[in-house]
């Protein structure tokens, strides 16, 4: 009876845990059509040989969200080749610890209970953390508008073609909404 058991399991467990994979949104896709994310760093050194606006995501690793976004939304290779091609994207932990320089300013992790937030984090978004925030700055640095919550495909579209195109600084956004028409290739 023991040995049919163990044969049962041997038979039947890897049937069972096929049904543990991942989901199809989770699986990686090609270097092609991914975001391709800069450290802070990074996309400052690529801003002063070529400007272009920053698009940051501002996350923690504890945030259930943000994980969602990251495998959903940003798994979009439509609205990667976008971001890629329009900004420069920043992934930013909101609870990292490393001192950055930004804008001749030194911004420090602050202990805050049990855990604690950067100050670029609060500044970036105005002194609203909330996770996933997403955060536009301009070619010259600032702070166009943090965007809090998760977004869903063509939520997220919308807002980075909102940005993208510059129609922030001639359409209101409601307006622009009203009349969007999606990307095509979707």
């Amino acid at each position: 009876m023991k040995n049919a058991a163990i044969v049962f399991f041997l038979l039947l467990g890897p049937i069972g845990f096929s049904s543990f994979k991942k989901p199809a949104y989770a699986q990686p896709k090609s270097a092609e059509s991914a975001i391709k994310w800069l450290s802070w760093e990074n996309a400052l050194e690529k801003c002063k040989m070529q400007k272009r606006k920053l698009l940051v995501d501002v996350y923690t690793d504890w945030c259930g969200w943000c994980k969602r976004m990251d495998g959903t939304t940003f798994e979009n290779a439509q609205i990667a080749n976008y971001v890629n091609a329009h900004f420069y994207a920043i992934k930013f932990n909101a609870e990292s610890k490393a001192d950055i320089e930004f804008k001749g300013k030194t911004y420090k992790f602050v202990k805050n209970g049990m855990r604690g937030y950067h100050e670029l984090a609060a500044e970036i978004t105005r002194g609203r953390l909330s996770y996933p925030t997403i955060v536009f700055l301009d070619e010259n640095l600032e702070v166009i508008q943090p965007i809090p919550g998760f977004k869903n495909d063509l939520e997220f579209e919308q807002i980075i073609t909102y940005f993208g195109r510059n129609e922030h600084k001639k359409t209101p956004w409601e307006l622009y909404q009203q009349n969007y028409k999606p990307m095509k290739g979707k």
